[in-house]
Parts: C-alpha cells; structure tokens; sequence
C-alpha cells in the first residue's frame, strides 16, 4: 500500500503538468509556427534538407528568429504581444538593448519595416506563403519549408 501511496505521489506533479499543458489555450499566430524560405530572395527550394538547414525565418511561440544577408546566424526577437486578423499578424518585439562590449545593435536587427525594429506584419498570401509588407530587408515572399515546390 505504500508503494502504491508513494507512485502517486512522485506522479502527482507530472500528471498535473500535462493537463496544463493541455489546457493551454493555442497561440493567435499557430498557423506561422515553423521554417520559412525566401524573404531575401525569391523562395528557392521548399523540400527536403537544404530548406530546413538554412531558413530564412523560424516562428515559435515566444521566439521569431531570422538570418541576415551576410551573415548566417540568426537574430531572436522575443514576442512581447501579437495580434492577428483574417490573414494578418502584427508582432511586437521586446525592446533590444545593446550589451556587453557592443555600443549598437546591428543594422538588420529588424526586418527593416516601417514600424521600427520592434515591429513585424506579416500576411498570408496562400497556404503555405506569405510576405512581410513594406519591409526593406524582406521584399520577396517567404514559403514554408516542407510545402510543395511550385
């Protein structure tokens, strides 16, 4: 009886854990989650490895990360809020500070939208497209990695 009393008790926390988990209302923006290809250029190659190897963008729950023209690492800006309409998300950035050693952010710390580097709109074109409006450092569109290749 006591090992019984006892698995329970050591299973208490994990089961309550998952039903939270579960009762998690999904995220206005689900419908972005994943790797997107193009943005900087037109979208080349949607399967397969080379897609998901190098995306141009990554949309997460909390997390937006891009890649820069010249340099290939990505730059993570938390979500502070974010707002959707039919087809639309407008994304607010927790404000970035430089640190450390550096004295300023670099100049692609955004998405070089009119809103500042705080700011991201992006918009559904199709099922698996969308663009980034009026945004200087993504003109092209942006396919989700795994879509079909058109």
């Amino acid at each position: 009886m006591r090992r019984l009393a006892r698995c329970l008790l050591l299973a208490a926390p994990l089961l309550a854990a998952g039903a939270s988990a579960q009762d998690r209302p999904p995220a206005p923006h689900e419908w972005l989650f994943g790797s997107w290809t193009g943005g900087i250029f037109p979208p080349a190659d949607t399967e397969g490895a080379r897609c998901l190897g190098q995306p141009t963008v990554i949309f997460t729950r909390d997390v937006v990360m891009r890649t820069a023209l010249l340099d290939p690492s990505y730059r993570q800006r938390l979500i502070e809020t974010v707002a959707t309409r039919e087809d639309t998300a407008s994304f607010r950035f927790t404000p970035a500070a430089p640190g450390g050693m550096a004295s300023r952010l670099p100049a692609d710390f955004g998405f070089g939208c009119p809103g500042g580097p705080d700011e991201l709109i992006v918009q559904r074109v199709g099922p698996d497209e969308i663009t980034f409006p009026n945004c200087r450092e993504m003109p092209s569109p942006l396919r989700r990695c795994g879509a079909p290749n058109r």
